[in-house]
């Protein structure tokens, strides 16, 4: 058994450990790490620029659900953009509710909410 206590203890204030996210189609495993501040009632495409001002990245579509899952308490019971946008329909993208904690889709002017999150891979 690995021991991720390295991880969570190693965070840098306001940060939260969210869990691991287990590698599909040739990806590694990685940690999930929820990243302090959050944007509100902006576009996806300003969303995704933020996160990455932020250090970060928006969460993929599996990365919320864990989200939702293990760190709800740190979201407002609002809707949060993703990284994924919705194949073939590119100017769809996909998102949780952190209310219901269903996943949708709306276009990227859409304006929502948004959490950067980064990834510390598995060794």
């Amino acid at each position: 058994m690995r021991d991720y206590t390295n991880v969570r203890h190693a965070l840098p204030a306001g940060e939260h450990y969210a869990g691991l996210i287990l590698g599909k189609n040739n990806c590694c495993d990685h940690h999930l790490v929820l990243l302090p501040d959050e944007v509100a009632d902006v576009p996806w495409g300003i969303a995704r620029d933020w996160a990455l001002a932020c250090g970060g990245v928006l969460p993929t579509r599996r990365e919320l659900s864990v989200l939702y899952a293990n760190l709800h308490e740190h979201f407002q019971r609002m809707w949060y953009w993703s990284c994924e946008t919705q194949e073939p329909r590119a100017h769809l993208v996909w998102g949780q509710n952190f209310t219901s904690g269903i996943q949708t889709i709306y276009g990227r002017p859409f304006r929502g909410r948004a959490r950067a999150v980064r990834r510390v891979l598995v060794d």
